[in-house]
């Protein structure tokens, strides 16, 4: 029998984690806290559940962000990595190397939902070579984010 395993961790790579086990319920939250915590117009979270859980490289730092609630983050980068609530720990699923793996499943909060939040599947869609106008200068660009899987050491010794 194989092991379920899970990893991710920030943009920076400064901060890492692993689960190992079957995640808990996975879901977007569109309520205004979340919406501000990620920038975005819904924050995807999957609870840790009955899973064994790590910060496998640094640590998160922590925003409390109500009285019932804190948000994990890394202070390098600001990439959004958890909210820890009295139900236990929950990981932003973007922050996974492969987020498809513990896709949402419900969604919470949608009294606070941007009212432009259903039309985004209709936008007209471009790939990102596609804007023509953009190419050359997407073409000279170093990519510095850590890559989507575990590394022994981060940053690699040429950049650190």
């Amino acid at each position: 029998m194989s092991m379920d395993i899970h990893s991710g961790g920030c943009q920076c790579g400064a901060v890492r984690f692993r689960l190992t086990g079957a995640p808990g319920t996975s879901s977007v939250c569109y309520c205004r806290m979340c919406q501000k915590a990620s920038a975005s117009h819904a924050l995807a979270l999957v609870s840790v559940g009955d899973a064994d859980f790590e910060w496998t490289r640094g640590q998160p730092s922590w925003f409390q962000s109500s009285n019932a609630a804190r948000r994990g983050f890394c202070d390098k980068c600001g990439t959004p990595l958890a909210y820890d609530a009295p139900d236990g720990l929950a990981l932003s699923v973007l922050a996974f190397d492969d987020p498809d793996r513990v896709a949402p499943t419900i969604a919470y909060g949608t009294e606070a939902k941007r009212i432009w939040c259903d039309g985004i599947p209709g936008l007209p869609e471009r790939h990102t070579l596609e804007d023509a106008e953009a190419v050359a200068f997407l073409r000279t660009l170093t990519s510095f984010q850590h890559p989507d899987h575990d590394t022994e050491a981060w940053p690699p010794e040429d950049r650190a």
